[in-house]
């Protein structure tokens, strides 16, 4: 992603993909996006950009990336993949914005190529599991953040989503409800209270935060439920629509969730709000 090499030093790091059953990257050194379109008698000019989970150290590439990104496409919907960089990099000068740097620069790209791949620039949404759900929360709170980089002309448009789907998300940096690893990986341990306050997005949310959909499971043992409904209380009392989906069953990472009983029917739930949320 051309532009988003700020932040970053020269570094022998170089970026790592291991195939454990699912695809997981890590040293992520160059961000990038990768693009799946669908066919264009089908399209409906709807893209969502997804943000993989792991805990701000990984990122499960296909399980919570492209696998979704197809599946997308067989709705009419666009689909782009986000590799972005992880705070554990010692080639990042400022671990800790790097992640939100990363997700305003794909989405201003998409924006940018709107025409060229069919997509309606007011039709850009994100999908975001566990820590890349905190990284989509941040997004959708946090998108007009700025840091003092040096800009180019992509950087005028907006980085605000038009809609938001979080999947098992990591919302809170606070004490209860957090999941430890994310918030020593993005922030840091001990962590400055002021961090834990700006990056706990139940606290960051406004009436300009996009209408979102959120699906969790009860059992949760990695993520507690608790993420999921304090971003919807935040949500509901600034008029924000928003849709929060519970299941009994489905624990951690259970993304399409097959296999999983009630919880493999939840991908049908969020189109059904799509097409009610997305006009």
């Amino acid at each position: 992603m051309a532009g988003t090499s700020s932040a970053s030093k020269v570094s022998d790091q170089q970026e790592k993909s291991v195939q454990e059953g699912i695809v997981r990257i890590s040293n992520v050194q160059i961000p990038s996006i990768e693009v799946y379109l669908p066919t264009q008698q089908i399209a409906t000019g709807e893209v969502v950009v997804i943000f993989p989970g792991g805990g701000y150290g990984i990122l499960a590439y296909d399980w919570e990336g492209t696998d979704f990104a197809k599946w997308l496409n067989s709705q009419g919907i666009a689909g782009i993949v986000v590799k972005y960089r992880l705070p554990l990099s010692p080639s990042l000068t400022d671990p800790k914005e790097v992640p939100l740097l990363d997700a305003q620069r794909a989405i201003r790209l998409v924006r940018q190529h709107a025409e060229s791949w069919n997509i309606n620039p007011s039709k850009v949404g994100i999908m975001g599991f566990s820590a890349g759900g905190h990284l989509a929360a941040t997004l959708s709170t946090s998108f007009a953040h700025q840091l003092p980089l040096e800009k180019d002309a992509i950087d005028n448009l907006s980085a605000r989503p038009d809609f938001s789907i979080l999947v098992y998300p990591v919302i809170s940096f606070q004490d209860a409800p957090t999941h430890g690893g994310s918030r020593k990986n993005l922030i840091g341990d001990p962590a400055n209270p002021e961090l834990v306050k700006r990056f706990s997005n139940e606290l960051q949310v406004t009436a300009n935060t996009p209408p979102t959909f959120l699906v969790h499971a009860q059992d949760d043992k990695a993520v507690p439920l608790e993420n999921s409904l304090l971003y919807y209380q935040a949500l509901h009392a600034k008029g924000v629509k928003a849709a929060l989906h519970i299941y009994p069953t489905g624990g951690h990472g259970f993304a399409f969730g097959l296999g999983k009983e009630a919880v493999s029917g939840w991908r049908e739930v969020l189109l059904g709000w799509l097409k009610e949320t997305v006009k």
